[in-house]
């Protein structure tokens, strides 16, 4: 073609770009003009000269980038097409264009040189080494032109680096070709990158003069402003030397850092201190530090603990440091704080170890260093030093070093500063909150790091003073005395609870905070490491007597005494004459008010204080009961003081102080006189909840709904509540029943509990069968609390569905066995309403039309939003009369099934054998369950079924777990399909117009709940499924593996000793029940929930199906299973970890069931683009055994490659057109062939199916 064609094209190729980048074309034109570009790069012969014309220099910058992404697009997509001269002609003068079609090195823009590295780069991954062989050698020849041909040459050693070895975006031969030719070549690459950086360096040093000189120059010479360009263009060329040194450092051989005596490692000390290429240099060093490998290859980084290297990064630090606030110097003080915490991780792997490694010299200068990062004012700084300080702390040598010893003061001193919570980025009352700004988005963001930042430290403090507890103790005995001491300071921010009270901003709360976390990290910490007769008794008991006497009206203060009175009272265990002080001191904050006899709702500080107190009460009593048994009549009569008035206390609070004297009891070790002690505990409780008035409420739904109030219209919603006490009646009743059923229990020994007449028999398995004192009286209340379950469920209508199979699936509480369904009949006049059933929720007054929703909080807990801080504290804990209804109907709700999760454990054998337990729950917790919504139907399947099925012993699976299970998971199945199906449906139409009564946010929030409950079903069906020795032993072995991300693991394949459980294998033998579990396992495969659809691969999947292979399976039973697993694989092909769990998956059901189905193969044949001659070799070897000898994993690759188009891809890899690069004449000698090598292998167009087939 000639050059007039060539140019004529050129000119409307520029027209098109300038139509495409000109802000005020209309999208019509710029829609044209981008297609007739595109259909260029596509179509038109002549791409090369035409991209060339384009690229010369004489061009503007947009058309010379278009131009030469025609080239690029050329050697990516037609590469392999092209006659060799062709190659010979483009590769010469992409070449050229580096040697003399570039602007200068300050003017070039970086994307025209991004795009020619590239261009270059492609060049090498198709054609370096076999067919260009002195591809390095021309790199150095450009690179002797100057400082832009350098610094191009840098940017194609580090592309090509990352595409081959970080990213590895090239077939495997390929990338083993290029990576090996690297390998042989390292020496002179490196030797190459060295000499650069060094000369250019040193270039750009002379130029402006050496940071030393520097200061001294007080005018500078007249050359300097001649000089400046060509020293900017010696530092350009430096920090890209710098970065693609970094991009080679992470995975060559060690011996290439640490050649030359370590010139490298000493060539980055000593550019720590110049300001253009510091932060550079770091990231090289932070790389070459951070190394795994052989303990002997890394000794020689023990030189960056030498006095020069260590002097060279401890004045970088400080200079960084002293020039205030910048962000460039704040960049470079992280690297450098990083490369100080690899130091140290380096330094506990040497030392001890075989490598033999003494101890360095300087380490007084480094944890110098160190600690001057750990006291820095950044707080990410002070948190990134943490684990290096643990692994210190930790270590069998350094942490006896006497250095190291007199360095644990100075950190727990440093501690005491930093567990101060200040920083926060909307403040200024901390030099901290400067830096929070660069690395934090908003308070809530500083404020989870912070709260891990505490935990972590805790950790390291622990750590410290188990080294040496006494001095923490002194210093958190310190402490508490002068904020005793301290005069309150509630700073400028006034707590909303009252006058005078703090905040949590408030400078002294912050400080109590931070004193009271330190005292009970290394309290506990000294109890543990000290013998019984090196405890300070004294100086412990002396600060629990200051606590004691302290009194103070601000709520988040006293929270933080009682937390002080907590971590003092192991010292009562010396001196048991101060146990009744310390109950004194908490049942005074049971009962506190910031203001006496207020009718204003409390905050949620001053509820925290009194659930603290609380807490602290029961947590004494099951810690230390021996101790507290003396005092029992006395803590008894003090409860019962507290209980008489039903205003004083919130029934939460009654039930925390219960469950104390239950703990208390058990230490009895008396049957007879428990179980009067319980009698009488809960004879108030009894009274009421078996009153007629109460068996009315409960027996009739609209009554329940009169009786707690939620039928009346409130004219005040904050003040007004007429049905409170009726609501906290309930509440009590539910609540002490739980406290009781969780609490009381027989001794741990068997001796004590046979002399104290807890044990009435053995199991057929020789186990003793005991009796819990509590029996008797929970059981009495039983038929009540399923009643107030039943008020939520109702009735359920029996419901049909039929499955793939063409087997009846019933819905719950409908089943074959006729006994089940007269039971149901019997119950239908009693439970006919309910409050969720539209009827029910229809008669709720105006107030509380929203009376069974979600809490907010529950909304922001499941879709992930923060709460604002001062929230927490300051704002009542239910604002409005609603807030409390919703509140209430939550806690019951969760309530009535924790007891029923608890009874099985508590009351073992009395609790299995009531009479028809089966049917009762059927009748209750199970009817209706159309009506009740996913936040509710999860708490029930996690903290009722899931613990009674754990718990239930096998004797009952048949007489309970049976007929309650299968007619639950048949539910379940229907119930979860048809909101997936919902959601498909919604993804489908999600770009028509969809109605205002459903926002994006509440979609948002259906989705999410159907997902955590879908996750809570897989999860109980495979506790009742699944025996979970193999999966624990599968998970050990992965977590010793590595610490992979669990979705991003590509090894996930079942355990192979994962079995079926003997309830399992109960469920297995219904044919309903077998039905429901095995569609929803294997449906639930292609529902959009990445974690359930991996847990269930992994773990159930197979097991189920494992079970009825034996039997007769319809073909179309097969064939719906083998297709939805690779509808999973649809779906979620995307993922790694998924993919590598459903391919294993398919490839078992494939092997097991495609001798006895030959309808696998024609479900095989609808896979798009499979090949079917592949596909024939496989099958043929499949059914014939003796021709079956390749290895399974090659097996399972070949099977991969069969069904590769059917995994999903992501959306950004869908529409991209492919990329192949052919493979060239080995490197390596060819091994001869096997016999197994087959045509996927092998046949004439293998190389193209490889290829297509590459993950």
């Amino acid at each position: 073609m000639s050059a007039e064609q060539v140019s004529s094209l050129c000119e409307q190729l520029v027209k098109a770009v300038t139509v495409i980048m000109d802000p005020a074309s209309t999208q019509r034109y710029r829609l044209e003009a981008l297609k007739f570009c595109e259909e260029f790069k596509e179509k038109c012969p002549i791409c090369v000269p035409c991209g060339l014309k384009l690229a010369e220099k004489t061009q503007t910058a947009i058309v010379r980038h278009f131009g030469l992404q025609i080239l690029e697009h050329v050697v990516k997509f037609r590469w392999n097409s092209m006659p060799r001269l062709e190659k010979v002609y483009l590769k010469n003068n992409v070449m050229g264009l580096i040697s003399n079609g570039t602007q200068n090195i300050l003017e070039e823009e970086s994307h025209i040189k991004d795009v020619l590295s590239r261009i270059v780069v492609e060049m090498i991954k198709r054609e370096w080494p076999q067919h260009w062989p002195d591809m390095l050698k021309e790199l150095d020849t450009l690179s002797k032109q100057g400082e832009t041909q350098t610094e191009l040459v840098m940017f194609i050693l580090l592309r090509l680096a990352e595409d081959v070895v970080t990213f590895q975006t090239l077939p495997t031969q390929r990338r083993r070709d290029i990576q090996q030719t690297l390998t042989q070549n390292m020496e002179k690459i490196f030797s190459f990158l060295l000499t650069t950086l060094q000369q250019n360096v040193n270039k750009y040093r002379r130029m402006v003069g050496a940071p030393q000189e520097r200061d001294a120059l007080t005018t500078p010479q007249k050359t300097d402003l001649a000089q400046e360009p060509k020293a900017q263009a010696n530092c350009r060329v430096g920090i890209a030397a710098l970065n693609t040194l970094a991009g080679y450092i992470d995975w060559v051989a060690m011996s290439h850092i640490t050649a030359d005596n370590c010139k490298l490692l000493e060539m980055l000390c000593l550019l720590l201190n110049e300001p253009e290429l510091q932060v550079g240099a770091a990231e090289c060093l932070l790389i070459a530090v951070s190394r795994k490998g052989k303990l002997e290859d890394r000794k020689p980084l023990m030189v960056l603990f030498g006095d020069v290297a260590m002097h060279y990064i401890l004045s970088a630090a400080q200079t960084a440091d002293g020039e205030g606030l910048v962000e460039k110097h704040y960049v470079f003080l992280k690297r450098l704080c990083q490369v100080l915490c690899a130091l140290g991780s380096q330094l506990c792997a040497l030392v001890g170890s075989d490598s033999d490694v003494d101890t360095p010299a300087n380490l007084g200068k480094y944890l110098d260093s160190f600690l001057a990062f750990t006291t820095h004012p950044s707080q990410f700084l002070r948190s990134s030093t943490q684990i290096t300080w643990g692994a210190l702390f930790r270590h069998e040598i350094l942490s006896r070093d006497p250095l190291l010893l007199a360095m644990i003061p100075k950190y727990l001193r440093a501690s005491m500063t930093n567990l101060v919570k200040v920083g926060f980025p909307s403040k200024t009352d901390s030099p901290s909150c400067e830096y929070s700004r660069f690395d934090f988005d908003s308070d809530e963001d500083f404020n989870a790091f912070f709260n891990s930042f505490r935990a972590q430290q805790g950790e390291v403090m622990r750590m410290a003073c188990r080294l040496d507890p006494r001095t923490g103790f002194q210093m958190a005995g310190e402490w508490l005395k002068y904020q005793l001491a301290a005069p309150v300071d509630i700073g400028p921010m006034n707590s909303k609870t009252g006058e005078g009270l703090c905040s949590i901003f408030s400078p002294s709360f912050v400080q109590w905070d931070a004193m009271t976390f330190f005292s009970e990290s290394v309290i506990s910490q000294m109890f543990r490491t000290l013998d019984k007769e090196e405890i300070p008794v004294n100086d412990g008991i002396e600060l629990l007597q200051l606590v004691l006497n302290f009194e103070t009206k601000d709520p988040l203060i006293l929270s933080c005494v009682l937390t002080n009175v907590s971590a003092l009272f192991p010292f009562v265990t010396y001196r048991p004459e101060y146990l009744p002080q310390v109950l004194s001191k908490l049942f005074t904050a049971v009962t506190f008010e910031v203001i006496e006899e207020s009718k204003a709702p409390r905050t949620r500080a001053v509820k925290n204080v009194r659930r603290h107190a609380c807490s602290s009460i029961i947590k004494m009593c099951r810690d230390y009961p021996q101790l507290v048994l003396p005092n029992f009549e006395m803590l008894y009569n003090h409860v019962k003081q507290l209980l008489s008035n039903e205003l004083l206390l919130t029934q939460m609070e009654k039930c925390a102080l219960m469950e104390a004297l239950v703990l208390i009891s058990n230490q009895f070790k008396d049957y007879q006189r428990q179980k009067v002690f319980l009698e009488e505990l809960m004879s108030p409780v009894a009274n009421l909840w078996l009153s007629e008035e109460m068996q009315r409420i409960l027996s009739d739904p609209e009554a329940f709904i009169s009786y707690v109030g939620a039928d009346n219209k409130i004219a005040d919603p904050v003040m007004e509540d007429p049905s409170g006490l009726n609501r906290s009646r309930i509440s009590f009743c539910v609540y002490t029943i739980l406290g009781v059923v969780k609490r009381a229990r027989w001794p741990t020994t068997l001796e004590e509990a046979k002399a104290g007449g807890f044990v009435i028999g053995c199991m057929p398995s020789g186990n003793p069968i005991y009796r819990n004192p509590c029996t008797e009286q929970v059981l009495k209340l039983l038929d009540n609390l399923l009643a107030l379950i039943s008020r939520y469920n109702g009735i359920a209508v029996l419901e049909e569905a039929v499955g793939p199979f063409g087997c009846r699936i019933y819905a719950v509480c409908s089943c074959r066995r006729p006994e089940w369904r007269s039971e149901v009949s019997k119950e239908r006049g009693r439970t006919h309403n309910n409050l969720y059933m539209p009827e029910m929720v229809a008669k709720l007054g105006e107030t509380f039309a929203k009376a069974l929703d979600m809490l907010e909080v529950e909304k922001n807990a499941i879709l992930g939003l923060p709460q604002p801080l001062l929230e927490l504290y300051d704002s009542p804990v239910y604002k409005t009369i609603l807030e409390r209804m919703q509140g209430f109907f939550c806690t019951l709700y969760d309530n009535c099934f924790h007891i029923l999760g608890n009874a099985g454990p508590s009351m073992q054998q009395d609790f299995y054998t009531v009479d028809g337990l089966a049917s009762q729950f059927l009748n209750s917790a199970f009817v209706n369950l159309n009506n009740i919504p996913d936040y509710r139907l999860r708490p029930m399947l996690r903290v009722f079924v899931k613990p009674l099925v754990l718990s239930c012993p096998s004797e009952h699976y048949e007489t309970l777990l049976c007929p309650m299970l299968g007619p639950l998971f048949t539910y379940l199945h229907v119930r979860l399909s048809q909101k997936w199906q919902v959601i498909s449906q919604r993804s489908i139409l999600c770009e028509e117009d969809t109605a205002d009564d459903n926002p994006e946010s509440q979609e948002m929030l259906e989705e999410q709940l159907v997902r955590l409950l879908t996750r809570e079903v897989m999860d109980l069906i495979t506790v009742c499924c699944v025996s979970k020795k193999g999966a624990a032993e599968h998970n050990s072995s992965a977590a010793a593996d590595g610490d992979d991300d669990e979705m991003m693991s590509t090894d996930v394949t079942p355990p192979s000793s994962a079995e079926l459980t003997e309830l399992g294998k109960c469920l297995m033998k219904q044919e309903d029940v077998c039905t429901a579990l095995l569609i929803t396992a294997y449906r639930s495969l292609s529902w959009k929930d990445t974690l359930s659809c991996q847990r269930t691969t992994t773990q159930l999947c197979w097991p189920l199906l494992k079970q009825v292979l034996t039997g007769n399976l319809l073909p179309d039973a097969v064939t719906w299973f083998f297709t939805g697993v690779l509808k999973g694989l649809q779906t979620h092909g995307q993922h790694d970890g998924c993919m590598a769990a459903l391919v294993h998956l398919a490839f078992q059901i494939y092997e097991a069931l495609r001798p006895r189905y030959a309808e696998l193969k024609a479900v095989m044949e609808q896979i798009p683009e499979i090949q079917k001659e592949s596909l024939e070799q496989f099958d043929s070897k499949l059914l014939n055994p003796t021709l079956l000898k390749v290895a399974d994993k090659r097996r399972k690759d070949n099977f991969k490659r069969l069904i590769a188009g059917c995994i999903g891809k992501p959306l950004g890899e869908q529409f991209r057109k492919e990329v192949h690069i052919r493979n060239l004449p080995s490197l390596f000698k060819k091994a001869k062939p096997s016999l197994e090598t087959d045509v996927l292998e092998n046949n004439e167009d293998g190389e193209g199916l490889t290829a297509l087939f590459e993950p």
